[in-house]
Order: structure tokens, then sequence, then C-alpha cells
């Protein structure tokens, strides 16, 4: 099987785009391989870049290659990704099983993740870039609940250590010689960071050919960011080739407790942070998509050919991050409140033969 795929995010002032190919091969009948290879090419600059900063562009590859093992009704995965650009460096291996219980109506599925990471910024030696670690845990059962119903739910704690903050991100505090002015300062984050996220997602089968997606994630962390998300998505089949596809995404933080847009003066806390993903906010994502699939025999030594598009629109509201770039004579805090809306958008072809 081939997968290729094309993705682009535009939005924030940001655009971010590039191509993912994946391969896979079977082996025997009970073992898979697979390699993928994946780009993001970066260019221009993100609000806290351009308050400060000229645009600029980069390009970040990830390379993975795996295995799939099966063996009566347990299946294994083992996998290993590279992820480099100019001033990150990332290494992490995955390791996954399932096993299928109860006429195969169960499914406990048990994952881990290790990763070793490299910070550093532009044009510093490799060797003084600092080092992060992650650690993932995943624990997921599936449910047949009747012919046309599922239900499924995930638990996953993450464990993250080291340089955390990013390198280039500063937060600002008010000028002590014009408290009508603002000054900039580095960002200092926890070394250590703790998350659980809590996942319930239900299918059900309509009687036209159609699908109902319902989905709610509740995620926590050490840090105090608690955030709820909420899915809807519905897909349609029409005739035998078309599948149409929408969705309704609502997402809602709160902010860390070392976040703030505005500090009273430098180095006013332990820890400093100003970053908006941080910060509390909420907002909506809604999708669309089309597939059309070309079933075996139509194109010689062809099983299976699918070309997908998927388009997703994102709003999103920020209660307190600012956006100091907008024009006009602000005092410090009071400049309008940042909104982002961005575009993502996908484009794959798959083929099976």
């Amino acid at each position: 099987r081939s997968d290729a795929m094309y993705h682009s995010y535009s939005g924030d002032g940001v655009t971010i785009d590039g191509p993912s190919v994946l391969l896979r091969k079977k082996v025997g009948n009970k073992v898979s391989l697979s390699a993928n290879y994946y780009v993001d090419t970066i260019s221009g600059a993100s609000i806290d870049v351009r308050a400060q900063a000229s645009e600029y562009r980069e390009e970040r590859t990830e390379t993975t290659v795996g295995a799939d093992f099966l063996h009566n009704k347990t299946l294994m995965n083992v996998s290993y990704t590279n992820s480099s650009e100019n001033d990150f460096e990332a290494n992490s291996y995955h390791l996954s099983f399932s096993q299928d219980f109860f006429g195969d109506l169960t499914t406990l599925s048990l994952a881990y993740a290790r990763g070793w990471d490299s910070v550093g910024q532009r044009g510093q030696a490799e060797s003084d870039w600092e080092d992060k670690d992650l650690q993932n845990y995943k624990l997921g059962l599936t449910q047949v609940i009747t012919k046309n119903a599922l239900f499924s739910m995930d638990i996953d704690i993450i464990s993250d250590e080291g340089k955390l903050e990013n390198p280039y991100r500063v937060n600002r505090y008010i000028d002590p010689n014009d408290s009508t002015a603002f000054l900039y300062q580095p960002e200092l984050y926890p070394d250590t960071r703790t998350s659980t996220a809590v996942g319930f997602r239900g299918m059900y089968f309509l009687p036209y050919r159609a699908s109902l997606k319902l989905e709610y994630r509740y995620f926590s962390d050490s840090w105090d960011i608690r955030s709820n998300t909420y899915d809807v998505a519905y897909s349609h089949a029409f005739k035998e080739r078309w599948i149409f596809e929408t969705r309704l995404r609502y997402y809602q933080q709160d902010q860390a407790r070392f976040y703030s847009d505005l500090f009273p003066f430098a180095n006013s806390q332990t820890h400093l942070a100003r970053d908006k993903e941080l910060s509390a906010y909420s907002g909506f994502t809604y999708g669309l998509g089309v597939s059309y699939e070309v079933k075996q025999g139509v194109i010689p030594f062809v099983n299976r050919l699918q070309l997908s598009f998927l388009a997703d629109f994102l709003n999103y509201d920020y209660d307190n991050f600012r956006d100091v770039t907008a024009g006009g004579n602000y005092l410090p805090g009071e400049e309008p409140l940042y909104e982002l809306d961005a575009w993502v958008t996908r484009t794959s072809l798959i083929v099976e033969f």
C-alpha cells in the first residue's frame, strides 16, 4: 500500500505545508513493514515573532520506520521516528499491543512511547543544545455494543522533563521607567510536566449508509491547564464511490498557573510564560471532506485507489492574550484581545496493490 498526502496550514501569519509519503508492505500473513517520510516547510511569522522580529523560513523533516506483528488475536507494533530541523532534533520509539476478547467484540490496547529531544537556537553549536525527554503511557478499550454501535475509551499519561520552554519566546513586563511602555524578558517554564487525558468516543452506523461519531476529551496537567474538547462528525456515502464528511469541534481551556499577558515587573515570579497556547482560550473547528474511491478491477494491478480532500476552518478567541501588534496608542494590557483564524487542508492519494 502507498499513501501520498499534501498538507497545508495557513493562519496567524504563518504558512506550513509539505508532502508525506507512506509505504506499507505485507510479509507473509503475520508481518507488515512500513516507512513514512513527512515534511513541514514553515514560512511567515506568528503573532509572537511579528512583535519583535522579521519573518523566517525553515523546514522540518520526519522519518518513521515500523513493523506490525500478528499472532492469533494479538497485534504488536514497534516503530522509530526521527524529526530534524536546524534548531531541534527529536528521536522516539513506540511500542503497542492490542488483544481481542469475547468473540472479537472487545479490544484492549496498551502503548508506550519514549522520546529524546535536543533543543537549541539557530546559529548555536549543537553541543550547547539542551535536552527534553518525554514518556507516554496509553490504555485503550474498544467495545462493540451492537452491530451498528461502537464505543471506545482512551487514557493517556504523558511525562515531560527538561527544556520545556521555546528558546525564542519571550514574555513582557511593565517598563519600570515608563508605565505606558513594556519590555521583554525570556520565558522560563518548570522543568517537569505531567499530563493526563481521558477520551470517550461513540460511533453509530445509520441505516442509510451514513455514520455519526461523537467524541469528548478531558485534559489536565501539573501546570493547572484544564481543557474540554467536544467533537461531532457525520459521514455519508453516495452511490458506490463517493463519501462526504462534515465535522464540528469545540475546544476550551484554562490558563497555566504561571501564565500572564503582562507581568508587573521583571522576574516577578519563579516561572514566567506568555505563550498564547498556555493562555485561556476557546474556539470552533468546522470541517468538510470528500473522498472518491476506485474499486478493484478498474485499473490493472490496483486493488483500491482513493483520493481524498479535507478542509478545516479554525476560529479561536483568546481570553487574556493581547495583540501587541495592533495599531493605535494602547496602554500596556489594554490592547485588543487576539483572535486566530486558520485553514488546514489535506489532500491524499491511497493506492493498494
